[in-house]
């Protein structure tokens, strides 16, 4: 059995413990990140806070194996004296919203082989698509992943402001929304690509401009130069 200390009381470290409470072979136990001072020892222990008290937190550490579970934040940059990795899993955490694990990437790094192999032993106890990602890319997908995640979702805010404005459902959109992302399951980014700006619709676009308001304008702008730019 692994044992595993989880610190932190965020959505992922809340998810993560009921997880690991589901399965038989890791014990869990979860810290609140402001009580330090009474850490049990364990295989593992995950940093599941922010990233501006990554090192804070790291530095009162002293079990052997600690590891985070940010993006953004380089393995290295973890303060605790004895061993390090990452913990990373590329997924939105919402509080109330539940997560299949079996469906989300575990992007793991570690110093050593060994450590290696018992993050993928503890991330396969809940999920099965694991990868070996080093810190730099890591940082590169984190910035993907606000792209396809955080960026897109506040597009879906702006289409759904569009729609309250003029009394339609926003529901109707939601088949288009999840066709788009079916989409690229089998077809590139790229090669999916449709609209009035791949098409260089002049007369659609200034329409639709007309019926937008100065922001708006200007986001619609930026992505359709983008587009047509092919960036």
């Amino acid at each position: 059995m692994i044992s595993v200390v989880i610190i932190g009381n965020g959505n992922v470290a809340t998810h993560l413990v009921d997880a690991f409470l589901e399965v038989d072979t890791v014990h869990a136990t979860q810290i609140n990140s402001r009580k330090l001072e009474n850490i049990p020892e364990a295989d593992v222990t995950i940093i599941a806070v922010s990233d501006d008290v990554i090192s804070e937190v790291s530095a009162k550490i002293k079990n052997s194996l600690v590891v985070h579970t940010s993006g953004s934040f380089f393995m290295e940059n973890l303060k605790n004296t004895a061993r390090k990795g990452v913990f990373y899993m590329l997924q939105t955490f919402s509080k109330n919203k539940e997560v299949d694990f079996s469906k989300v990437p575990f992007c793991l790094e570690a110093e050593n082989e060994q450590d290696f192999q018992l993050l993928e032993k503890l991330a396969n106890s809940i999920g099965n698509k694991i990868y070996a990602i080093n810190s730099e890319q890591r940082k590169a997908l984190h910035v993907a992943a606000v792209f396809v995640n955080n960026f897109t979702n506040h597009i879906y805010k702006i289409g759904n402001d569009i729609c309250e404005e003029h009394n339609v459902p926003f529901e109707i959109l939601q088949p288009l929304i999840k066709e788009t992302a079916a989409k690229i399951e089998t077809l590139s980014p790229r090669k999916a690509q449709t609209g009035p700006a791949i098409r260089n619709d002049k007369k659609t676009i200034k329409n639709h401009l007309d019926l937008l308001n100065r922001e708006q304008q200007k986001i619609y702008k930026m992505v359709t130069k983008s587009i047509q730019n092919g960036n």
